[in-house]
């Protein structure tokens, strides 16, 4: 039986961008059974709001941006920072929602490089859900968002934060977390410890 790790992650976090490549790769690497779970960020309440924002909060998103960038570039992806601050509970729904559809790769790879590229508002509803049917999947997502996809994103999100997750990537294995891309090295070496077999 393969061994379960969860992946916590948004599609407007720099860093869970550059990280999705590294978690292919553990999964091709490990015989684990992968788990995606949207947590969708606050940012204006961690970060504050824009206009509150001093000196150094500034300095800190600059290089935060300039930081994963140059992750980006090693993989030869896009990354423009965004126009505003999201709050992508629809795109991170439509995780579920690609999941239920059996089109999740599909969906998670162009969500997060369009958004990346800023080709695509995690916020619009229409956008997540004419993503969705590109990807593969029916129409429905409006009334799955309305419904049971929200209520589950939300049960979900508040799951998160009760294990101990407050940003993402975070990497979950047997109860320990591990936040970071760069985290992904020590998260190898515990499943090594644990005796996960190799593929």
């Amino acid at each position: 039986m393969s061994a379960e790790v969860l992946l916590w992650s948004d599609y407007v976090s720099p860093y869970a961008f550059v990280a999705k490549a590294w978690a292919y790769e553990l999964e091709r690497d490990y015989d684990i059974a992968l788990q995606w779970r949207p947590y969708t960020l606050d940012v204006a309440s961690y970060m504050g709001s824009v206009d509150a924002r001093d000196p150094h909060h500034w300095r800190r998103v600059r290089y935060s941006y300039m930081d994963a960038r140059r992750y980006a570039n090693k993989q030869g992806l896009i990354l423009k920072g965004p126009v505003k601050i999201y709050y992508a509970r629809p795109a991170n729904a439509g995780m579920l929602y690609a999941q239920r559809h059996g089109v999740f790769r599909a969906y998670h790879d162009a969500a997060f490089g369009r958004f990346w590229r800023r080709e695509f508002d995690p916020e619009d509803v229409a956008a997540v859900e004419a993503l969705l049917i590109e990807a593969g999947a029916p129409a429905g997502f409006p009334d799955f968002l309305i419904g049971e996809g929200g209520a589950e994103h939300d049960r979900l999100r508040n799951e998160a934060e009760a294990s101990g997750v407050f940003g993402v990537p975070t990497f979950v294995f047997e109860n320990e977390l591990f936040w970071g891309g760069d985290r992904i090295g020590l998260l190898r070496e515990r499943l090594d410890e644990k005796g996960v077999p190799r593929r």
